[in-house]
Order: C-alpha cells, then sequence, then structure tokens
C-alpha cells in the first residue's frame, strides 16, 4: 500500500478512535487530539488541570481503544525508584532476579508527577528518551509502543516538587485541561448520574500504531516548513537575531531544539489527520502552543505585566 493510501486509512481509523474515546469523553476535542497527535508522533503527553477533569479516564478511555497495555501509577512523596522501574530480588535458587516495575507497559499513566521527589521523578528521564531502563547494570527494553501521559494539579502546591527542566523538555506536549462549557457539563451529570454500562471497541492494536507512527516519519516536509518551525523555536531565545522585543522583555530563558523536532513531526501528525500528506506552516502553528508553553521560561515582569505564556507564544507566532 502507498504511503499517500495509508494516509487515507490512517484518516479513517482516526475519526473512528475519537468516536469510540467521545462515548466516554465529554468535548475536549482539542485535548484529544493532542493526546493522540503525541501517540502518532512517538511522543509523551503532560496534561496539566485542575482535579475532576477526566484527565485520568481520558488515558484510562485511549488505552483501551487503542489495545495497550496500561499501568497507572499513582505518585506520592515516599515512592522509590524502584517502585517504578523494579527491583532485583531473591528467587528460591537464591540467584537474583529482576521484578518488572509497573513502568513496562504500553501507557504508564504517571498520576500527580509532580507529588514525588526529584529522585524518583529521574527514574523516568531514561525510559522516556531511550525507551529502557537500568537497574543493577544491566539494561531492560521497554515494550513498544511506549508513552508517558503524566497528569499533574497546577493550583495546590503544596507538597508538590516543581518537574526539572530536562524531564518537562521530554515530554512532547503540555497540555492544558480546561473546564467543560455549559452543556458540556450538563452532559457529563447526565451521563456519569445513571447506571450507564459504556463498552468500548478497540480501533487499533500495537502493531498498527507503530505502522503509522513509521508513516508520519516518512510524510515529506517542504523547506519552508521546515525553517518556518525552526525559526519560531529561534525567536523564544535572547540572544537570537530574529529575537522580537517581546522575547527580550519577558523571556529568561527559550526553547532547545527539541521543539523545533516536535514541531515538525507534531505538524506531520496535524496534517495527516486531516487528510494532508504534507504539512504547511498552519499545521506548525496549530501544535506550537502545547509544544513550547513548557519549554520557554518567562521573567518577573512577565508575570507583573500579566503576560501569560500562550499570549507570548501567539505574538511570536
Amino acid at each position: 500500500m502507498s504511503d499517500k493510501a495509508k494516509i487515507d486509512e490512517f484518516v479513517k481509523h482516526y475519526a473512528e478512535l475519537k468516536n469510540e474515546i467521545h462515548k466516554v469523553i465529554v468535548g475536549q476535542d482539542e485535548v484529544v487530539d493532542q493526546v493522540l497527535i503525541s501517540i502518532f508522533s512517538k511522543g509523551h503527553c503532560l496534561l496539566v488541570g485542575v482535579p475532576g477533569l477526566a484527565k485520568t479516564l481520558l488515558v484510562n478511555t485511549i488505552a483501551d481503544c487503542l489495545g495497550l497495555s496500561f499501568n497507572r501509577i499513582q505518585f506520592t512523596p515516599d515512592l522509590m525508584p524502584s517502585d517504578i522501574v523494579g527491583s532485583e530480588i531473591l528467587d528460591d535458587t537464591r540467584n537474583f532476579k529482576f521484578l518488572k516495575g509497573p513502568l513496562f507497559s504500553n501507557i504508564v499513566l504517571a498520576d500527580e508527577i509532580n507529588r514525588t521527589p526529584p529522585k524518583t521523578q529521574s527514574a523516568l528521564l531514561e525510559a522516556m528518551q531511550e525507551k529502557r531502563v537500568t537497574a543493577a547494570g544491566t539494561t531492560y527494553p521497554l515494550p513498544n509502543p511506549f508513552f508517558v501521559l503524566a497528569t499533574q494539579n497546577p493550583i495546590e502546591q503544596e507538597g508538590t516538587y516543581p518537574l526539572p527542566e530536562a524531564q518537562l523538555d521530554r515530554f512532547m506536549f503540555n497540555v492544558w485541561v480546561d473546564y467543560p462549557s455549559y452543556n458540556e457539563e450538563v452532559a457529563i451529570v447526565k451521563a456519569t448520574t445513571t447506571d450507564n454500562n459504556i463498552k468500548l471497541n478497540q480501533i487499533l492494536n500495537a502493531e498498527q500504531i507503530i505502522e503509522y507512527q513509521d508513516l508520519i516519519r516518512r510524510v515529506p516536509v517542504a523547506d519552508n516548513v521546515l525553517e518556518y518551525a525552526v525559526k519560531l523555536v529561534g525567536k523564544t531565545r535572547i540572544g537570537d537575531k530574529t529575537a522580537p522585543k517581546i522575547t527580550q522583555d519577558f523571556i529568561t530563558w527559550g526553547a532547545g531544539p527539541r521543539a523545533s523536532q516536535y514541531l515538525v513531526v507534531g505538524a506531520k501528525c496535524h496534517a495527516a489527520m486531516h487528510g494532508k500528506y504534507s504539512p504547511d506552516i498552519e499545521d506548525v502553528k496549530a501544535v506550537a502552543k502545547p509544544i513550547l508553553r513548557h519549554r520557554v521560561v518567562k521573567n518577573y515582569r512577565a508575570e507583573a505585566e500579566g503576560y501569560t505564556m500562550d499570549r507570548i507564544i501567539e505574538e511570536l507566532i
């Protein structure tokens, strides 16, 4: 099958997948799109939102529809790296045996990721970047496909540990989960306060997901689109010649090359899911906010003048 026909098939499967997810998840269309783009782009996703917005339910639902193995890790202050990765135990023959932790799964939900100390957070670094873990000098590959979908509560800062920049950079998307609209909330309350057991159908399997991930990588990109993505990231850096006044005034630290890579891959996936065979500049703009908002650090002046990260990115675009 040609790549063009494969993209047409991907569009069909993508629509089926979203319909299935929306049997359980009311609204949050943009959030669902962004999580699925990160999955088909081989990326990880950080979902930020107040409690009760169905962040965990969304991840559960996506795992069911994709037919992937799923583990949820509740991040707590006393969680140790071995609780995530696994540990060596003595078996009956008095030999050491590695007991795999919950990280060995296709989809890992890191719930309230900022509630655990940096020592435990850093246990995810190798897994997220290299798709493997090292324990007692031995390296173990993680299942393929592998995604970390993490949740974070932005309002309650007591007893939390801010994620280090190196770890934030490993998340492709920082997705802001907002309150539902009035009509959506009415639909949610109706659906969840009755005896309503929804059965989800599996739309894709692991092999198909890997095929689509490879397809997204093969999507051709015009030079002007690639250059636009790199220039947009360059505008976030204070020392860059193209940096506008807003960067000099409000930004302390700009995004690194990984942002440029994710902008291009994310634009490819965004184009493919809309039936386009190559991305344009609009596709780059569509994925710019969730890719840049956790990679750019604003300064105190931006805080004082009420500039949000999204507003700064909009002006850079």
